[in-house]
């Protein structure tokens, strides 16, 4: 079906239609409108969605039909007032204005994350979480995850982390390891991968809006439901952590971001997309002349994010237009525990961006009563992917405190880099929300 097109205004942007135009002239969006309804992990779970706490008050107002975009170029947004400018100002508020977060996220950068399948069973055997997930009896997927049990010292149920393709930190014997193919579920090779993979077997290319990322998070989710249906494989699902390094590192993050039952998030050198946010990095390129990533290159690189992004991510400009950042993308986590790791070895993960974009974030967690329930430790140079010595410690404790329940001090936030943050991104009041 044709959709009318109409001009754009630059700076003040409606850009519903123009994203629908790009999207298979709309089959695409109208079927995440579809899935909203139907109880998607997203701003209107439904009545209960395990995945995003005890869902969305309802009184919290819908967005609006045709949001009007704002060019916010050096300042990032305001994660205390809502689209339609009312303050944040107690934690019902937080409630509301984090579904609103979410949903902004899907729909402009990420995608809609469907919710637990109609069809879905799961059994365990030889340390091996087997899962299947339809859509009916005749169209299903399944995946497997190998366990690495912990080493009990003690009786009960042990927790775990989730490890998108291979660990690259230290993890505590005590904690069992679960390894997620992640090329399995959704393949992300280049831009020619767009559609390839379990994910997109299930739910096909033309019917879900879903970026590799957003992918990788339905399939934790699904792990998550496993394990709460099998208490014989010994890991208690209200302790799990989640990680990966570069780009898993972006995955992690949102992993974390989309599923509450998430207890720790672990994003490794995550750079822009994950830890670094778009408007910060941007700056560092057109305006620092310094070779970091951005939107405007890994639209161009790989199928990460939506197809809705590529709009934001058409030049180092539009991307400024997005009414969300990364700092947001971290708030979401919050107030449960979170550690990111930077290298300022290399320069294409964003550097300062990366700092600039956590200290933003820690301004929520900060308004939540929980400024260290967030990590950030940027260290370096060293091997992308390695994991120094010196953060040994501080891994460790958000181990002990999140996953072993251990009274240990998380307070951890630093930079080796020559450089601080600059208050000028973030004009916002915080307030007190706890």
């Amino acid at each position: 079906m044709p959709i009318a097109m109409r001009s754009i205004e630059p700076g003040s942007e409606d850009i519903e239609l123009h994203i629908a135009h790009k999207m298979m002239f709309g089959f695409k969006l109208a079927a995440s409108f579809v899935a909203l309804a139907a109880g998607v992990a997203g701003y209107w779970p439904g009545p209960h969605n395990s995945e995003c706490g005890d869902g969305v008050p309802t009184r919290c107002s819908r967005l609006p039909l045709h949001l009007k975009l704002v060019n916010q170029t050096y300042t990032l947004p305001d994660p205390f007032h809502f689209v339609g400018g009312q303050p944040v100002r107690n934690q019902e508020d937080w409630a509301c204005r984090s579904a609103e977060i979410r949903e902004l996220f899907q729909k402009y950068e990420l995608g809609y994350k469907p919710a637990k399948p109609l069809v879905f069973s799961s059994t365990f055997s030889n340390n091996t979480l087997n899962i299947v997930a339809g859509l009916s009896e005749s169209k299903t997927i399944n995946f497997s995850v190998p366990i690495t049990p912990a080493v009990h010292t003690g009786s009960g149920l042990s927790p775990a982390i989730i490890v998108y393709d291979a660990p690259s930190i230290p993890i505590p014997s005590q904690v069992a390891t679960i390894t997620l193919n992640v090329d399995q579920i959704a393949q992300q090779d280049s831009v020619a991968s767009r559609g390839i993979g379990l994910f997109y077997d299930l739910y096909g290319n033309d019917t879900t809006t879903a970026g590799a990322l957003m992918a990788w998070a339905w399939a934790v989710s699904r792990i998550v439901d496993a394990l709460e249906a099998h208490p014989e494989v010994g890991i208690n699902p209200a302790k799990l952590a989640v990680t990966g390094c570069s780009r898993n590192g972006k995955g992690a993050m949102v992993a974390g971001a989309f599923d509450k039952r998430i207890a720790l998030t672990i994003p490794q050198e995550s750079g822009s997309g994950g830890d670094a946010c778009w408007r910060t990095s941007r700056d560092m390129l057109v305006n620092r002349n310094l070779a970091t990533q951005t939107a405007n290159e890994i639209v161009g690189e790989n199928v990460w994010f939506s197809e809705s992004f590529n709009y934001f991510g058409q030049d180092n400009y539009t991307v400024a237009l997005l009414p969300v950042d990364h700092h947001e993308l971290a708030g979401l986590v919050a107030p449960r525990g979170l550690y990111s790791t930077e290298n300022v070895g290399f320069l294409w993960l964003g550097d300062w961006s990366n700092l600039e974009c956590m200290s933003a974030a820690n301004k929520i967690y900060q308004a939540l009563g929980a400024k260290d329930h967030q990590g950030f430790s940027q260290d370096g140079p060293h091997d992308h992917c390695s994991f120094p010595a010196d953060q040994d410690a501080e891994v460790a404790a958000f181990f002990n405190r999140f996953l072993l329940d251990e009274a240990v001090d998380t307070d951890v936030f630093r930079t080796v880099g020559n450089w601080t943050f600059d208050p000028k991104w973030t004009p916002w009041t915080v307030p007190n929300l706890a």
